[in-house]
């Protein structure tokens, strides 16, 4: 196609940017979920497997981060958003089917805030270093 619709619709297909952000925090938040109610139970060693729900939640986070950040490019505050929205996802579902019910209402805020906090400060640190990385190489030349 030719003309202003052709380059439109072209750049709106081949902007991968353009994806929802919203299907990746859900599966996050499922994630999360999957992980506070398989983890907490176990038979013995209560302690290795609570340091291990801490791992996987931990690569989860990362995984989610990465995607965001590297993948789809986002700024560090959407980064941070999408981050922590995928958290309480997984926190509310945790809250909502019992396994923190007394504070349904915190529990998401509790876990999201400092999602959004760390996610943030570790994005606009990225975005710091590769913006240095580039304009290193530039002058290079």
């Amino acid at each position: 196609m030719s003309g202003p619709e052709g380059t439109f619709a072209l750049g709106i297909v081949n902007d991968s940017r353009q994806r929802s952000w919203i299907p990746a925090a859900l599966l996050a938040g499922l994630a999360y979920f999957v992980v506070g109610r398989v983890f907490p139970n176990p038979a013995d060693n209560a302690r290795v497997w609570r340091l291990l729900a801490w791992l996987v939640s931990g690569v989860i986070f990362a995984v989610h981060f990465g995607y965001e950040h590297v993948t789809q490019r986002r700024s560090p505050r959407r980064t941070a958003t999408h981050v922590a929205f995928g958290v309480a996802v997984g926190a509310c579902a945790l809250a909502a089917t019992g396994a923190v019910r007394s504070m349904i209402a915190a529990w998401p805020a509790f876990t999201a805030i400092p999602a959004f906090l760390v996610a943030f400060v570790a994005a606009s640190v990225l975005a710091r270093a590769r913006t240095t990385d580039t304009a290193g190489e530039v002058s290079a030349e």
